[in-house]
């Protein structure tokens, strides 16, 4: 029992992946089981936002908020996020795609628009990165993204039909409930009930392994929407190669900025780790829902990245306490 407990802490987030994997494919494809998925799937979409405010208000009560701040990674992880968007916007442009080479170009484009994710906040703090520098750069990102998405879709696909005010206040209004609540009650409970907080900040990585139960809920649905795609095999695995291929490019784009202002890990996160939820939400309401298979995959790749990275900061950790003995 204490292997698997050991196996489930070093190998959290491919657990979950798996787990939620196995779990959608048993419940879809076995006809005995109809019935409880359809009872459990508006369950599950009704609480994960709970859950992941949940996952944020744990990581937010180890934040000193005092040094909450802009920093210069944050402004160039920034301006490169909008340069790629203009890139991508002005290929599809320039090139009038339309049909199959139109909906990869707008499922990379959801992949790069899509802000920064809300638990990348907690992969930073267990690969020893700045907390609070990556909180702050959420909450900007997510912004950025609220003026990037209403203007850029109506250029690049006729058919959306969005008010920039209505999608400016839509997206705004949800990272307030996703990012605002959360640090809201954190707030309240490090500076009112502070034994309520030191019970909280003294389980070790408790937002972490809250994160993997989420990632479990999430991979059900973004199997979902692969197996549910409506196309070809090999057009899904077209998809999956390039979201693959700009999963490891931003990642390593995000890296290399940070290399220059010591936030390596920082910035590869901001970059690199999406809130592909959000992705595929804006992906449904606003292009060709196919569209939500590019982001769909990207979850699967970015927390690929993350274990490996994780794997490689243990692997440290472990090699620097055998020296010290």
């Amino acid at each position: 029992m204490r292997t698997i407990i050991t196996f489930l802490k070093n190998w959290t987030l491919p657990s979950a992946i798996i787990t939620g994997t196995v779990l959608y494919l048993i419940f879809a494809y076995t006809p005995a089981l109809d019935s409880a998925a359809r009872f459990f799937d508006p369950i599950f979409d009704t609480i994960f936002p709970f859950f992941m405010g949940m996952i944020l208000f744990t990581t937010f009560c180890k934040v000193d908020f005092h040094k909450m701040r802009p920093t210069a990674w944050h402004w160039w992880i920034t301006l490169l996020q909008v340069l790629l968007v203009g890139l991508v916007a002005g290929l599809i442009l320039s090139l009038e795609m339309e049909g199959n080479d139109l909906i990869l170009m707008e499922g990379i484009l959801t992949c790069i628009i899509a802000p920064g994710a809300a638990a990348a906040a907690v992969v930073t703090a267990k690969l020893g990165g700045n907390l609070e520098s990556m909180t702050t750069y959420t909450f900007l990102s997510n912004f950025v993204t609220a003026l990037l998405v209403p203007t850029v879709f109506p250029m690049i696909d006729r058919g959306v039909d969005i008010s920039f005010m209505t999608a400016f206040f839509t997206i705004l209004y949800k990272v307030c409930m996703v990012l605002l609540v959360p640090m809201a009650a954190a707030y309240v409970v490090k500076h009112y009930l502070h034994r309520l907080h030191a019970w909280i900040v003294s389980i070790e990585d408790l937002s972490f392994y809250m994160w993997g139960i989420s990632l479990s809920i999430v991979t059900c649905s973004t199997v979902k929407y692969i197996v549910h795609a409506g196309t070809t095999v090999g057009f899904v695995m077209i998809i999956a190669i390039i979201s693959l291929v700009l999963c490891f490019v931003q990642f390593a784009l995000g890296r290399y900025v940070g290399h220059f202002f010591n936030s390596t890990i920082e910035s590869g996160q901001g970059l690199g780790q999406k809130n592909t939820a959000f992705a595929v939400w804006i992906a449904y309401t606003y292009l060709n829902p196919l569209c939500s298979v590019g982001p769909g995959c990207y979850i699967l790749w970015q927390n690929a990245v993350n274990s490996i990275e994780i794997w490689h900061v243990r692997k440290q950790h472990e090699r620097q306490m055998n020296t010290e003995k």
